[in-house]
């Protein structure tokens, strides 16, 4: 776990994941134990810090609770640890004590270039002020303060440290943030004095001894005083010393790249050729020079860049190249050596830096070039850039990756500001370019200077053309960096035939492809599928193709595709390799369906997670080319993948583009499309299909009338299990018993888990604990037999459920934690969001109120992102349950009354049920007798409905509460009766931890009628 306290609070997991800290004083707790790391903080103090003159009622209690949330949140009670007089954050790995370890190492180191990197890299950790939230808390002040000062110092040393390297230091903002800090206005007059402002300099002087004056009675110190006279008698010793080179200095910023250099800088220290590589414009060239520049001073015998993009020979020319560069004259030499003999002595004597930018077009000559230099000058290093690697023995090769989104649109914002000054930059459409562009910083370049006279959305709208839009950037530019296209084209040229065929086919894949879909889509007319693999490890030698970090995937950046496609269709294979690979997906999606229900789930939702863009584009291909087959099969084959992942809505859209495609299909092709169409709608309940049940039978007839069994017994059970909780488990339940005759006919052993589950989980709602053991056992062995970890996760709902019914809270929860990591597992959002919120009332009932409304949040958040809105629902009423047990009326209210219209039109009676009997529960909290009637009966009659005997004591007792609160406490005492009769009918009775209502309507019945009331009362008549 990671600590940040330099900015705004955060913690980090290790591998960099945020970690969020609930709640206001559970973060100023944290605050206040990171402001006192390695200490002891007493709980008095912790007390005064965090509630001031308003402490709690139970301060102790109060501080030990917030304790307790700190270590949920971190997840590693060994954090935070109790030791006298208080509390202590142990072995806590905290940004400001790496800041301080960085910069004592800097001021250990004696290379200035290693003490400028080091200082650099402690003050990247700043992201804004130490302990930004906590600003005004006393608690943290002092420690702010240090931190803050140690930062100044730190700025200041390195504004020094690359003045020394020769390098410009701005320090002027800080100067007129902090005027009287007298080291630092004498790197601000040293840096205004080298840069021929020695005007300025010298006002700069005056002003800090006018203001030492007047506000302190003090005069300048004995070193701003010897500055001043130095720059007076123009001293040559203030002079940066400047290594031989012709290195040009750069006319913008580089933005973006600080770890880039740092570790090229690295690999040139260890290494005597570095070969920096990646796709045209990523900024090689850039980066190199970058390097180079600020190491030159390792580098006596000088840096030097030799520019081989104009030149097109061999490795004499390429010699005759390097000799210009270092002032070799070309002349027949009087002994007869040879021109190359000539620069590697040049290069002798003193360590020397070569730069070769761009070798891509040359790079046999260069490898060549480069051997024989290096083997002949021990002292040289050489710095190279191309889009493929030289593959000379020793060479150390650094792919140059895009910008990373933050850096990429810092790079476009200050390309736009110099190119249109007065441009508004929405954040939104920033982002969209920069991930269009795929953070390739020439490219983001070219579109900055459309700004000039596009808005930045209309850029972002017009990206599709982009081979158009970003043209005639820089005039000084080399003629490959103009235009998108010709710095494509400078890619394309070298490549063979059979290298164009693939990466031009390659194009149509909408994220990238794995090897056996390359293999199958990008061969053929030329290519043979065993070829496809050596191409495609040209192109990504030669940075056209990247390759997936485990290797098993290969992609284009968004512009490569789009010239791919330009390409494609200029040869005229666009509908023939579209054709290819939409069969080569509808094969897929086939394959992988049924072993999506096995051992292999896991890795097969893995690749069509991977596959998903262009299932998608190969869907599109179908309804566009009027194949309807094709687009049914698809649909079919992706259904149950997409119900894993949760995404119904996309389910439902494709199901229904499928369906609408003229062509024709086979009868029970187009039934299954049908039946998956009825469940999407059936699941997802948003109102858009106005009765989801007359869709199920329809799909049911057309399926039955189809003749296909197997899809039947899948409907029958997919369609049956989509009707849970709907009140009528009747319906649900009859489609189940027809779905496991199928199964067991059919001899599916998978099919008879699945409908053994849902069968006992509609058994929940009878209450029938034995048929629900005996079902969830059966299916959880069968699951378990055939490896379906989703099927094993829907039996812990199901038991989980049995536990909970029966009071036994900590089995509950172990059955839904295990599920909760199944889940996780196979990244199952909908399953998390509803084992979340049962886990959420695990913690209700056993009084941890704080994690229930944490986890119920966490609940509805997934399912509102992935429009589940069954889901979204479940959490939202267990949200209310914790408000009302907290007394937060209102809030419980609101949370419920949010989903009743929705409960009245799809949920049915069971859930609209329990929300009545809540509003019941909360007006008679209220007092409002006449309300808590009203909500009670009407939940009464639904209740009933359900035939869930549980769900009719339930109302029996908010009728209770409803009559007692009216003064009618006869009646009140026989609906307790009758509630408690019901639920010993069916073996459940009331559990301890949620008898709180019931509690508390017997007390005040007990009141007035006497201790004995209860006892001798008969059950109800609720008739009436």
């Amino acid at each position: 776990m990671r600590f940040g306290v330099l900015g705004p609070l955060a913690v980090w997991t290790s591998d960099g994941e945020p970690v969020r800290i609930p709640e206001t004083k559970v973060r100023a707790l944290l605050a206040d134990l990171l402001a006192h790391r390695g200490r002891a903080v007493s709980a008095d103090r912790l007390v005064e810090d965090l509630w001031g003159e308003d402490p709690p009622g139970s301060p102790s209690g109060t501080l030990r609770a917030k304790v307790s949330q700190l270590r949920r949140a971190l997840g590693d009670r060994d954090l935070v640890v109790h030791q006298a007089p208080g509390y202590v954050l142990r072995d806590a790995d905290v940004d400001a004590d790496r800041f301080e370890e960085l910069t004592r190492r800097a001021r250990g180191a004696g290379d200035a270039r290693v003490r400028a990197d080091l200082l650099a890299e402690a003050l990247d950790l700043w992201r804004g002020p130490a302990f930004a939230d906590f600003a005004d808390e006393e608690f943290a002040r002092p420690e702010a303060r240090r931190l803050e000062e140690a930062r100044l110092t730190a700025l200041e040393e390195l504004a020094e440290c690359r003045l020394d390297l020769g390098e410009p230091a701005d320090v002027g903002a800080l100067v007129a943030e902090h005027p009287l800090r007298e080291r630092l206005r004498a790197a601000h007059i040293r840096a205004l004095y080298r840069a021929g402002r020695q005007s300025e300099a010298l006002a700069s002087y005056e002003d800090i001894r006018t203001l030492l004056r007047d506000e302190l009675g003090l005069d300048p110190g004995p070193e701003l005083t010897a500055l001043h006279q130095a720059i007076l008698r123009q001293d040559p010793a203030l002079a940066p010393r400047r290594p031989r080179s012709n290195l040009p200095a750069p006319l913008t910023e580089l933005i973006g790249r600080d770890d880039a250099v740092r570790a090229v800088r690295r690999l040139l220290d260890g290494g005597r050729l570095v070969t920096l590589t990646g796709t045209g414009g990523v900024g090689k060239t850039r980066l190199a020079l970058e390097a180079a520049a600020r190491s030159a001073e390792a580098f006596p015998g000088g840096a030097w860049l030799v520019e081989l993009a104009p030149l097109d020979g061999c490795a004499e020319t390429l010699a005759e190249a390097v000799a210009a560069v270092l002032g070799v004259r070309d002349v027949p030499d009087p002994g007869g050596r040879p021109l190359l003999d000539r620069v590697v002595e040049a290069l002798r004597g003193a360590p020397a830096l070569l730069v070769l930018d761009n070798c891509e077009h040359l790079v046999e000559p260069v490898a060549e070039l480069a051997a024989a230099l290096l083997r002949a000058a021990p002292d040289l290093r050489i710095l190279a850039t191309s889009q493929e690697p030289l593959s000379v023995a020793g060479e150390l090769r650094w792919p140059v990756p895009p910008l990373e989104p933050d850096n990429a649109a810092r790079l476009f914002a200050a390309r736009a500001h110099a190119a249109a000054p007065h441009a508004a930059l929405d954040a939104d459409a920033v982002a969209a370019i920069c991930r269009r562009l795929d953070g390739i910083p020439l490219a983001l370049e070219l579109a900055a200077t459309r700004l000039r006279v596009l808005n930045v959305r209309d850029l972002a709208d017009r990206l599709d053309d982009r081979f158009r839009l970003l043209t005639g950037a820089n005039r000084a530019a080399p003629p490959r960096q103009r235009t998108l296209r010709a710095m494509i084209d400078w890619s394309w040229e070298p490549l063979t035939e059979a290298e164009r065929t693939v990466l031009r086919r390659l194009a149509v894949h909408a994220d990238g492809c794995a090897l056996d879909t390359a293999e199958q889509v990008c061969s053929g007319d030329g290519v043979r599928p065993d070829e496809v693999l050596d191409l495609l490890g040209r192109l990504v030698e030669r940075s056209l193709v990247v390759p997936g970090e485990d290797g098993t995937r290969y992609r284009l950046l968004e512009s490569v595709a789009a010239y791919g496609l330009e390409r494609l269709a200029e040869a005229g294979e666009t509908d023939r390799v579209r054709a290819r690979h939409l069969a080569r997906f509808v094969a897929l999606a086939e394959r992988a369906d049924p072993l999506l229900r096995g051992g292999d789930q896991r890795a097969w939702l893995a690749r069509l997670d991977a596959e998903s863009a262009d299932l998608r584009a190969a869907l599109d291909t179908a309804v566009r080319t009027g194949d309807a087959e094709s687009a049914l099969r698809l649909v079919n084959a992706l259904g149950w993948y997409w119900f894993l992942r949760g995404r119904l809505g996309e389910a439902r859209r494709s199901f229904t583009r499928a369906l609408e495609t003229a062509g024709d299909a086979p009868e029970a092709v187009r039934a299954t499309a049908l039946a998956w169409r009825a469940a999407m709608a059936l699941l997802i309940l948003d109102g858009a299909d106005p009765d989801p049940f007359e869709q199920v039978d329809a799909a049911l007839a057309r399926l039955e009338a189809a003749g296909d069994p197997a899809a039947l017994a899948w409907a029958r059970w997919f369609l049956g299990r989509g009707q849970l909780g709907f009140g009528d488990s009747e319906r649900g339940l009859v489609l189940i018993e027809l779905a496991l005759a199928d199964f067991e006919e059919l001899g599916d052993r998978w099919g008879i888990a699945a409908a053994l589950s849902v069968r006992a989980e509609l058994r929940t709602y009878r209450t029938d604990l034995e048929a629900i053991e005996r079902d969830g056992r059966r299916a959880m062995e069968l699951f378990r037999e055939l490896g379906d970890r989703w099927g094993e996760l829907q039996v812990t709902f199901v038991l989980g459920e049995r536990a909970e019914v029966a009071g036994d809270y900590a089995g509950a929860a172990r059955l839904r934690t295990a599920g909760l990591r199944i889940a996780e597992e196979l990244g199952l959002w909908s399953e998390m969001s509803g084992l979340l919120a049962r886990l959420g009332r695990i913690a209700l009932l056993t009084g941890d109120l704080d994690r229930s409304r944490d986890l119920h949040q966490r609940a509805k958040q997934i399912a509102a992102e992935r429009s589940h809105q069954r889901g979204e629902e479940f959490a939202e009423v267990g949200l209310a349950l914790v408000a009302r047990r907290q007394g937060r009326l209102d809030d419980a209210e609101r949370h419920l009354t949010a989903w009743i219209d929705w409960c009245r039109q799809w949920e049915g009676d069971g859930g609209l049920a329990f929300i009545l009997a809540e509003l019941g529960f909360i007006a008679e909290l209220r007092g409002d007798a006449e309300r808590a009637l009203a909500f009670h009966t009407e939940g009464l009659v639904h209740a009933e409905r359900t035939g869930d005997r549980r769900a009719y004591a339930l109302a029996c007792e908010g009728l209770a509460g409803a009559h007692s609160l009216a003064g009618d406490h006869e009646r009140a005492a026989r609906l307790l009766a009758e509630a408690h009769a019901a639920r010993a009918a069916v073996g459940a009775p009331l559990p301890d931890a949620e008898r709180g209502d019931v509690d508390r309507i017997a007390r005040r019945v007990r009141a007035a009628l006497g201790p004995d009331a209860l006892t001798t009362a008969e059950p109800a008549s609720t008739g009436t």
